[in-house]
């Protein structure tokens, strides 16, 4: 019996805005079964994998590794021999600087099938989100990317500095603030005039990004000045001057703010996406999670008796989910519910129900418990029954305020509110140094 081999998906995770992940990168993310993933990659795309999905970091820094090269190649092929689909998350593209083309050599050696899907290189985004076109036809037409962090004390080099330092229009190195002096000064002493202008732009493409600007005799000395250190990319050509009218993404109302965002993992993605749209950074921490009941017999029992309700009352979004998940794993469909009437609280509600071709009859002024017995206190007949879908954890207000309009009211828990897993250990950090500027409440 041959060995039931899984498959190692090698995704360019892109510079950093999760939005910058290819459509493909992101299917591969919510199907995987582990996800291997490098220190610049966004937590928000981790937040897309599928339930139960195992997350492994595998980061480095320039001054230490979490596990070398050599480990990292050893897990995915490790993973994959158990049958697992594997995500292997690298920063930008994992051809550029990635190492991808070594972690997929490995993957050869063992036979282990293997998928490349190309990312969006911080080569060209970092620059473009701080207004630097890498080439332009009235500056450049020609562009280089060269790895930063050669060790300057080799005897031999791989970069050849006197054809890059003249021959090509915009060069752009990666990795390479540690040797930050040894490059502006190789490029002067191969004919790069010393007032070439040049770009420092830290963490690109996230709202904590910081852009330094100078030339190559001053660069080096600006960055000491200001503290300016990796992950960095620097850009060196006439087009950095293009920057003081062509800069957008700092100008957005709420670049460089860090909001937490305490809504569910389930519900968090349209404010994080909202948030991150106006430039700030989301930091998800849902406070509750959502989970099925421990017993579903209420419920089931309630929808086998669906046709015996006069009305059906929604107080969430998380409620019509959970009901219409429950009802059609019952085999039952929304034409049980064609004599039923429909209350919703909120327009969100509201919309869920009619994505599923479901009419609202009752949508109350006010998103509360008494203004729905308020609406209702007309609408309702003598022995009306009502079934109240909801939470486990939820006022009292509403069944009894409903019972005292002379209904009879069915309460079945549809879904269980419980603790969040948020990271409260980082929070606690981020908010005793000062990085957080709001949080968010719903």
């Amino acid at each position: 019996m041959g060995v039931n081999k899984g498959i190692v998906y090698l995704i360019g995770a892109g510079p950093g805005d999760p939005g910058l992940i290819t459509v493909k990168g992101l299917e591969c993310i919510k199907k995987a079964d582990v996800i291997i993933y490098d220190r610049l990659t966004s937590p928000r795309l981790l937040n897309q994998r599928r339930p139960g999905a195992e997350c492994i970091f595998v980061g480095k820094q320039p001054d230490r590794h979490t596990l070398t090269q050599e480990r990292i190649n050893q897990l995915l092929v490790e993973k994959a021999k158990t049958g697992l689909t594997v995500a292997r998350l690298k920063g930008g593209d994992p051809f550029v600087f990635g190492r991808g083309g070594e972690e997929a050599e490995e993957l050869v050696r063992h036979g282990i099938p293997f998928e490349i899907i190309p990312g969006i290189t911080s080569a060209v985004a970092v620059p473009a989100y701080a207004g630097i076109p890498i080439t332009h036809r009235e500056y450049t037409s020609s562009f280089a990317v060269v790895t930063g962090n050669e060790d300057p004390a080799k005897e031999i080099s791989k970069i050849d500095w006197a054809k890059i330092s003249t021959g090509i229009g915009t060069l752009v190195f990666l990795m390479g603030m540690g040797n930050l002096a040894a490059i502006t000064s190789k490029l002067i002493e191969h004919g790069r005039a010393p007032e070439t202008p040049v770009a420092l732009i830290r963490w690109g493409t996230r709202p904590e990004q910081q852009t330094l600007v100078g030339n190559l005799g001053n660069i080096s000395r600006l960055a000491v000045e200001k503290g300016f250190k990796n992950p960095a990319v620097i850009v060196v050509g006439e087009v950095v001057t293009l920057r003081s009218k062509l800069r957008w993404y700092e100008n957005k109302p709420l670049f460089g703010k860090k909001i937490i965002v305490t809504r569910s993992r389930e519900q968090a993605n349209p404010l994080s996406q909202a948030i991150a749209d106006l430039g700030g950074e989301p930091v998800e921490f849902p406070t509750i999670s959502i989970a099925e009941p421990e017993d579903y017999a209420p419920l089931d029992r309630a929808i086998a008796n669906i046709s015996l309700y006069d009305w059906l009352i929604f107080t969430s979004v998380n409620g019509v989910t959970y009901f219409f998940n429950r009802l059609r794993t019952l085999n039952y469909d929304i034409r049980d519910l064609a004599e039923i009437r429909i209350c919703a609280i909120g327009p969100q509600t509201a919309e869920a129900l009619q994505s599923m071709m479901l009419k609202v009859d009752y949508i109350p002024a006010e998103y509360q418990a008494e203004e729905i017995i308020k609406g209702l206190k007309d609408k309702i007949k003598p022995k009306s029954r009502i079934l109240l879908a909801r939470a486990d954890i939820a006022r009292k207000v509403l069944p009894k305020g409903l019972a005292g309009l002379g209904a009879t009211v069915d309460e079945v828990i549809a879904y269980r509110t419980v603790t969040g897993e948020g990271n409260s250990y980082l929070i606690r950090q981020m908010l005793e140094q000062g990085e957080i500027d709001l949080i968010t409440f719903t």
